[in-house]
């Protein structure tokens, strides 16, 4: 997928149908004097329902769809005919969906399965006809009930993009370079900062026919948690990643360092995301020996004792086979 096809943010207007009129007829026969009240009920409004899709990546084909409205109830007839309910309009969303109200920036709903159906807009109630107004003392009522209004909102759908393993790092880092290499994807490649502006995903195949997904998110910087550089706008991919994978090139100035920086955005952004599974994989190694290697990792076993570390690299393979397994071991455990 083009990185200008895929889309994670959207606003959308939704309003649901009219509930019909019901109806105040009165029955009318040939030799039947007074045949009394037979109005039927308005039909229902119709709904703007979500429905969540596994085969959709995007948002992208609700770009341009700036108003959803679903269709009014039928009024209701003679012989206590109900009118036709509204028709209903459903929005097919990807796995992941966020609806929130743009008013209050409340969380409405998730969509998680698929074939997941939640009603975003609900239809207005048919009136009743006045054949429900009947009484001993009433028998020829000639009022009915109108139909009540639907639902008018202005909703904002925000997509969480669903990866088994989420890359994490600074710009430059080489988080695009292991993705065109370990997966078919195509990211955009480059040696400036930010080429990567929406995130990118790629199945990983695995021994035995086996496989997992990974996300390419944009590059954090430091503040980003506040707003800097694309600010939340791709720290909310992450929140959906079972496992991070923190990519911090070899010749970085200080290794610990810009961990401790990338770990700090994602606690000041949400504490849980510290909860998850973490590797750190020393990148672009091509360029040193094995000699500065081996000094480099007695210097990173004090730094990092608790947190697992691997050297690799994208441009000569090296470990790319063993960054694999150190995955696919933490997805499955």
């Amino acid at each position: 997928m083009t990185e200008g096809n895929f889309v994670d943010y959207v606003k959308i207007y939704v309003s649901s149908g009219k509930g019909g009129k019901g109806s105040s007829h009165l029955h009318r026969e040939k030799f039947i004097e007074k045949g009394g009240p037979d109005g039927g009920d308005g039909g229902r409004g119709g709904h703007v329902i979500l429905v969540g899709r596994k085969n959709l990546w995007t948002l992208f084909h609700l770009k341009f769809m700036r108003h959803v409205k679903a269709g009014h109830g039928g009024d209701g007839g003679s012989s206590r005919s109900t009118g036709a309910d509204g028709e209903d309009q459903f929005i097919e969303v990807p796995l992941g969906t966020v609806v929130k109200d743009k008013e209050t920036d409340e969380v409405l709903f998730e969509i998680t399965e698929d074939g997941e159906e939640r009603i975003l807009a609900l239809g207005g109630k048919g009136g009743l006809g006045n054949w429900h107004f009947r009484s001993s003392t009433n028998q020829t009522p000639r009022y009915a009930q109108p139909g009540l209004a639907g639902e008018e909102k202005d909703v904002i759908l925000e997509l969480k993009v669903l990866a088994d393993v989420g890359l994490v790092g600074f710009p430059n880092a080489g988080k695009s370079t292991l993705l065109s290499v370990l997966t078919s994807a195509k990211p955009k490649i480059a040696d400036y900062p930010f080429t990567t502006l929406k995130p990118n995903l790629g199945i990983v195949a695995y021994r035995d026919f086996q496989s997992f997904v990974i996300a390419d998110i944009p590059g954090i910087i430091e503040g980003a948690a506040e707003g800097k550089g694309l600010g939340h706008y791709f720290l909310r991919h992450i929140e959906r990643n079972s496992t991070l994978l923190f990519l911090i090139p070899v010749d970085s100035p200080n290794i610990k360092e810009e961990y401790d920086i990338l770990i700090r955005e994602l606690e000041e952004y949400n504490p849980e995301l510290l909860n998850k599974q973490r590797l750190v994989a020393i990148s672009k190694c091509d360029m040193i020996d094995e000699e500065l290697q081996s000094e480099l990792k007695v210097e990173l076993d004090l730094q990092f004792k608790n947190i697992p570390y691997i050297f690799f690299s994208s441009v000569s393979q090296y470990n790319l086979q063993l960054l694999k397994d150190r995955l696919w071991k933490m997805l499955n455990d």
